[in-house]
């Protein structure tokens, strides 16, 4: 009979991508996971393969790295080496002549982009094939991969999933801000894997790079560092300064995939700009596409604690205005992602989710990078393990103290143990709704408890920022969250508790600020003399004005810092309240005609918009979606004042599962980004 002769191979490409849940990844090889059988096709002439005749050996090579795995008749996958059996298969005499053979890489493998060739060794011949490449991604559904992850329904939200929602604005006026991960766009996956190779470490030393590429705290730390740009050929270039020319507001990016084609189609150049919640969804995007489970995490009143005191110290002048003397900083909100991953490297307890940062904010072991920090390491303040655990810890749990201060003389100081850290958020699973996970990182305070990692000795200088502790009480009381377009109600109200009337002044002042650093100037004020009864509580009603607060730049939400001061004229006490609150924007309707929507079945959706504003607005309107539109809708409108919008748009699903119909609407005057959106729950066919 003729000699076993191999014709051509079938990678099973759409069979083994559905196995390995990598079906719908768009790349140009294979996309398999580690730690799980694939099959490959072997068609060929002459006799059937023999083993004691010939040996089929596979290749398998990543970089300088490679494995020969020879084919055997029997046996189990192995734990720790790539594998490879001949499948049994029922002889088909009258179809072509092909065997089966199961390729099974370790859990531990190195994830990459791999070359696959098979050679054969008869006696009196040697014979190589290719079989072209394969890209190796973490398991989350295999128990033996160290970002295993128990639950069903959590892996489909936190490696499947391409929508999500960000969380920003303030701990009492939450906005929901749609983003569309986009790991399934095309050409995605093989602009991630691109990204590892452009890391300094791949650079450096591609070998133990590609080794060390087997450990999820490896890959979170390397990527962590290569979303930003400040060390490397980074993908974002961070930009808070308000002037966004030469590039684009970061609260215009509605999507993962725009930023990351614009750094690949520019020869990676960093593209402009991002703020913390887009470092924080492409450094998502990143991890899902690789496998690893990963979460958006909102921080509200996160302490950038840049001396490492546990104390943010925070300076108002006697009139109630906030001053930039202090290098620490109170960011309205901050935005990281936690990936799950088990921790060997940290001992017993520690596994679980981890705080990855790739917002350039401090330098860990020498470059702009921040973790894995443990939730639990931060939890239990378990400073010593890496990485970075001390930053995240301030970050959630530093104390403020409030100064106020004239002619470079402290007048008063208050101390706030509770406004850090207030509300720690993320999207629920299967909902589009906000899980509170404070709870994961800080129990309830007990102030008698002495902090290990606290330098900060207290004197016992006052309450918090809202109670005097002598004779005056002061707060502020928004009356309803703000909207832009709308006046901003609030109240003062001030108590007397001395037995005695007073005479007092009070100064209120009102600075827009950023969301990561201290206010610029005044944009409205007032002072007035009061006269207070004994023990009498009296409510003094403002309001600011729209003109008064309209941004000059775009915006999504403006934030305001309000502060009022009370002086008593006679004891010259001093007491302070401040209030820090975003403005929001009106929302977009998104509504479909049919709520049961069927893959490849055309749907009608409507975007609505009524223009609240007493003068025409113009602007563009953008509506996407992963999975739903091929591209993206862009038409320029206007809309009278009180006019009501109605922009239909036709939309055919090309993939079952839940996706995220979204709308943007940039508007040039007021200048303001709006935002909605519409979860569709796509059934298959």
């Amino acid at each position: 009979m003729d000699q076993f002769k191999v014709q051509t191979i079938d990678l099973q490409k759409a069979q083994n991508q559905t196995r390995h849940k990598t079906d719908g990844l768009s790349s140009s090889t294979l996309v398999l996971r580690r730690g799980q059988a694939f099959t490959v096709t072997i068609n060929y002439d002459g006799r059937p393969f023999d083993p004691l005749k010939e040996k089929m050996i596979f290749q398998i090579v990543l970089g300088p790295l490679s494995v020969e795995v020879p084919v055997s008749r029997f046996g189990q996958p192995s734990l720790t080496q790539w594998s490879a059996f001949l499948e049994r298969r029922v002889p088909n005499p009258t179809g072509p002549r092909a065997l089966s053979v199961s390729l099974t890489s370790p859990a531990s493998a190195s994830i990459g982009v791999y070359t696959l060739q098979l050679r054969v060794e008869a006696r009196l011949s040697v014979k190589t094939h290719s079989l072209g490449q394969i890209t190796l991604l973490c398991n989350p559904w295999c128990q033996t991969d160290s970002v295993f992850l128990q639950a069903e329904d959590l892996r489909n939200e936190y490696v499947r999933s391409d929508i999500g929602l960000l969380f920003k604005g303030s701990p009492r006026n939450v906005v929901s801000r749609p983003w569309s991960f986009d790991q399934f766009e095309k050409g995605i996956l093989d602009i991630c894997m691109k990204l590892l190779q452009l890391s300094p470490q791949y650079q450096a030393d591609m070998r133990t790079d590609l080794k060390n590429r087997s450990d999820p705290v490896y890959i979170g730390r390397v990527i962590s560092a290569i979303v930003n740009s400040n060390d490397d050929k980074g993908v974002l270039m961070g930009n808070w300064s308000g002037d966004y020319s030469g590039g684009i507001n970061p609260s215009q990016w509605s999507g993962s995939a725009d930023i990351l084609r614009k750094w690949s189609e520019t020869q990676f150049r960093p593209v402009k700009y991002g703020q913390c919640w887009v470092f924080a969804a492409v450094m998502c995007t990143v991890m899902r596409a690789l496998g690893i489970p990963t979460r958006v995490i909102t921080n509200f009143n996160s302490a950038h604690d840049t001396d490492g005191n546990m104390v943010i110290e925070e300076y108002y002048n006697e009139m109630g205005e906030k001053l930039s003397i202090s290098n620490d900083s109170i960011w309205n909100f901050h935005v990281w992602v936690e990936s799950w991953m088990k921790r060997p490297d940290l001992g017993q307890g520690y596994d679980g989710w981890q705080v990855l940062d790739a917002t350039p904010q401090e330098r860990s072991a020498g470059i702009f990078r921040c973790g894995p920090a443990a939730v639990k390491a931060i939890y239990e303040q378990k400073v010593d393990a890496q990485y970075d655990v001390p930053f995240v810890y301030a970050a959630v749990n530093a104390d403020v103290r409030t100064i106020i201060i004239k002619d470079r003389k402290i007048l008063s100081t208050s101390t706030d143990t509770k406004r850090v850290g207030a509300l720690i958020s993320t999207k629920r699973p299967g909902s589009m709704l906000m899980q509170d996970v404070t709870s994961e990182y800080k129990s309830e305070k007990d102030e008698s408890t002495v902090r290990a990692l606290s330098t900060d000795v207290r004197r016992g200088e006052g309450a918090t920022g809202r109670v005097a502790s002598k004779g005056i009480a002061v707060s502020l009381q928004l009356l309803k969250a703000p909207v832009v377009g709308e006046n901003i109600s609030f109240n003062v109200i001030i108590t007397n508790n001395a037995a005695a009337p007073k005479l007092l002044k009070k100064h209120v002042n009102a600075q827009n600020k950023e969301y990561n650093r201290n206010p610029t100037g005044t944009f409205w004020e007032a002072h007035d003399d009061v006269k207070i009864g004994p023990n009498e509580t009296l409510t003094i009603k403002h309001e600011i004005s729209f003109k008064d607060y309209m941004l000059k730049e775009v915006e999504e939400d403006s934030l305001v810092n309000l502060a009022v001061v009370i002086e008593d004229v006679k004891s010259q006490e001093r007491v302070l309240a401040t209030e820090e609150f975003n403005i929001r924007s009106p929302a977009l309707t998104v509504q479909i005609q049919n709520e049961y929507v069927v893959i490849n079945t055309q749907q009608v959706a409507t975007v609505t918009f009524t223009n609240p504003f007493s003068t025409a607005v113009s602007g563009e309107l953008t509506v996407a979606c992963s999975g739903l539109l091929e591209q993206k809708v862009q038409t320029r409108i206007t809309i009278q004042p009180r006019e009501t919008m109605r922009m239909p748009i036709s939309f055919t699903p090309r993939m079952a599962g839940s996706k995220m119909l979204y709308a943007s609407l940039v508007l040039t005057n007021p200048p303001t980004v709006l935002h909605g959106f519409k979860s569709i729950d796509v059934q298959a066919a």
